[in-house]
């Protein structure tokens, strides 16, 4: 991802996803959940990721997932924008996105299993 504008776009393009206020700033959700968020660390946003995802990313990609205190216990990780892992970002998203969905629009998606 470029920017937030980019990382905004990628998540708008999935079902159902549309921009919304989320502590107090717009961002992509679905089923009002939000997906990703803008960062006040510099360079970066918040994407959700499950707790027991986090670990793995933040030992095999330090360059792209990182995080502040304030996001140890949260399921969220800040992600770097201009970084070479693109495609690895989009996957995330899209494992927010399904976690976020109904099994209906999952299902409608073509969806049926995590990404």
């Amino acid at each position: 991802m470029d920017d937030w504008e980019d990382a905004c776009a990628y998540a708008c393009s999935l079902p159902e996803v549309e921009i919304g206020s989320w502590w107090n700033t717009p961002c992509p959700k679905i089923n009002g959940k939000g997906l990703l968020s803008p960062s006040r660390e510099p360079g970066s946003f918040g994407l959700m990721i499950r707790q027991d995802e986090k670990p793995m990313l933040l030992e095999t990609d330090p360059e792209t997932f990182w995080q502040t205190d304030h996001y140890r216990n949260y399921p969220m990780l800040l992600v770097r924008y201009g970084t070479s892992a693109r495609a690895r970002i989009e996957l995330y998203i899209q494992r927010a996105w399904w976690d976020r969905a109904k099994k209906a629009q999952r299902l409608a998606a073509g969806l049926g299993t995590r990404p």
